[in-house]
């Protein structure tokens, strides 16, 4: 287990030094990630009514007879954002975002930002509802997507391409474009950036910065 955790951990410090994050803020981060995994932030309650069966007792003549009954009854789903799984990679992504901004690179801001509007559609598109858990989706198809999105539109710099599309990508596409089917899940909380699509998020950038 420690071994494993070695190994997880210097992957993760060696794809933020590629994104040029100095060493001692990149294990900043990697423990704000690992420990904020278990952290969910609320930020919203949506609300649902559900037809529920019940079975109600009717006497006639004395004798109990059992009869189906269909009542409303409302469900409340909290929303909450995972402090590892979404605020920490957002972070990092808006950083980078930033940085091309502050250095004038035009081209390449405009190239990252289609590269997250693709990304998202995708995401979107094989991201999958689990009933009681909340939007789950493959875990090695955001990072393979952002390895070819940083190839094809990062151009001198395809790790920060790589790693913004494969984490907002994530974001926007698995989580908060299916905002409206949250509230249908049966679930009491859903994490945006926690349960199912935490690996999707955290580890689709650390994992297409590596391999690109």
């Amino acid at each position: 287990m420690l071994l494993l955790f070695v190994l997880f951990s210097g992957a993760v410090m060696a794809a933020f030094v590629k994104l040029g994050i100095p060493p001692g803020v990149a294990y900043t981060l990697f423990l704000l990630a690992l420990f904020g995994s278990f952290i969910n932030i609320p930020i919203a309650e949506e609300r649902t009514y559900e037809s529920v069966l019940t079975i109600k007792e009717v006497r006639f003549m004395g004798i109990p007879y059992p009869v189906p009954s269909f009542d409303w009854a409302e469900r409340r789903v909290v929303v909450a954002v995972n402090v590892g799984g979404a605020l920490v990679p957002s972070g990092i992504a808006l950083y980078e975002l930033l940085r091309m901004l502050y250095l004038g690179q035009f081209a390449l801001l405009f190239n990252t930002l289609f590269a997250v509007l693709i990304a998202a559609l995708f995401s979107h598109a094989v991201a999958r509802p689990v009933p009681r858990l909340g939007i789950a989706m493959p875990m090695f198809f955001p990072p393979l997507l952002a390895v070819l999105l940083g190839w094809a539109f990062g151009g001198s710099n395809p790790n920060a391409v790589a790693y913004v599309s494969g984490t907002l990508g994530v974001l926007i596409g698995a989580d908060l474009m299916n905002w409206n089917r949250i509230k249908h899940l049966g679930a009491p909380m859903v994490s945006i950036g926690g349960a199912g699509t935490f690996d999707g998020v955290f580890l689709a950038g650390i994992i297409a910065v590596l391999l690109v």
